[in-house]
């Protein structure tokens, strides 16, 4: 009976864990071997990184980065036009670049759940709650507004009382 009970328990520890897992989006990758492929991709990703896009929330510096790489890579394109034509160093160049882009859009993709463990407010048993980067983004964006907002309203209140 006791293993019966421990066997049960640990499947419903990994059943939430399993599920979150399972609705994952499928993970960004800018990855192409020829300069055919590589332009549409680029002008993909450029335009996924603007607001509303799935990866509106990259900072500015990594906006940055992820287009230094690109054009990067379609220097290395141009140049010589497939991977299969490349010679080592620039093939690790490429690689190099994939890398970096990739793991910024992994990182701020608006499609990535994640999820947290804690008690609601006045229980004390946790509960597993899974939302969208996006969503979590937006809710902090919106606080902050509201917060600065508040702090705007009262301040012209405060200098009128001095």
């Amino acid at each position: 009976m006791k293993l019966k009970t421990s066997l049960l328990f640990a499947v419903a520890l990994l059943l939430p864990l399993t599920l979150a897992q399972a609705k994952q989006p499928t993970p960004p990758s800018v990855k192409a071997d020829t300069k055919d492929k590589f332009a549409p991709l680029a002008d993909q990703v450029r335009g996924q990184m603007q607001s509303g896009g799935r990866f509106e929330f990259v900072t500015a510096d990594e906006r940055g980065t992820v287009d230094k790489d690109l054009t990067g890579m379609g220097a290395l394109f141009d140049k010589f036009e497939s991977v299969d034509k490349m010679d080592d160093k620039s093939k690790i160049q490429l690689y190099n670049y994939q890398s970096e882009v990739n793991a910024i859009l992994t990182r701020r993709d608006g499609d990535r759940e994640i999820c947290e463990q804690a008690p609601p407010t006045g229980s004390l048993i946790p509960k597993t709650t899974c939302r969208k980067y996006s969503d979590i983004e937006r809710d902090r964006r919106d606080t902050i507004k509201m917060k600065d907002d508040m702090l705007h309203t009262m301040l012209p209140a405060n200098k009128v009382g001095h």
